[in-house]
């Protein structure tokens, strides 16, 4: 599939795996997807949310604070999942505060991550949805723009939660990602 993306949809996710490194996220999701689109700057995808107002600096903060409360990447301390073995996490959690500080593991760990950065199932499926959006829109590749409408397709992920909280409504922002599409080709 990717050889089918165009230069700006491949410069935006390697954008957005620059994104996930500058924020310390060890994957690549539909949020850091949304900041590389918003970064790269030209084409559909970026013209439509800077005419929406949305502005890398505060998507940025967005995307922080959604991840701080869970974003696409669930909670990796899962208390159900815990529980099931005979761990409390609330008693883990009350004993690792009382020895490290409040918040102790929910804490970056302050690495720069290395290597190779996976991309979160719901950022995968965006992905896929941005090559049926191409198709359904009859276009022989996936650029930026196709890869925001399938961000948006996809519908429940933290690009579009974080969207919501910067007071764009989906709804507009995609049938202008459209018409800039089909006005560029």
């Amino acid at each position: 599939m990717f050889e089918r993306f165009h230069q700006d949809a491949r410069q935006a996710v390697v954008l957005a795996q620059e994104e996930a490194r500058r924020l310390r996220h060890g994957f690549i999701g539909c949020e850091h997807l949304l900041l590389g689109l918003a970064a790269y700057g030209t084409g559909a995808a970026a013209d439509a949310l800077a005419a929406a107002g949305v502005e890398v600096s505060g998507l940025r903060a967005l995307v922080a604070s959604e991840v701080a409360e869970g974003g696409d990447a669930g909670d990796p301390l899962d208390a159900d999942a815990l529980a099931s073995l005979g761990i409390d996490l609330d008693a883990v959690r009350r004993t690792t505060e009382a020895a490290f500080g409040p918040g102790a593991l929910d804490r970056s760990r302050g690495r720069f991550v290395r290597g190779h950065i996976p991309f979160t199932r719901r950022a995968k499926k965006s992905l896929e949805l941005a090559l049926r959006e191409a198709q359904r829109l009859k276009h022989d590749h996936i650029s930026a723009g196709h890869v925001l409408l399938g961000i948006l397709r996809e519908g429940d992920n933290a690009a579009v939660r974080v969207l919501a909280t910067a007071g764009v409504d989906a709804g507009p922002l995609r049938d202008d990602v459209v018409r800039r599409l089909m006005a560029a080709a």
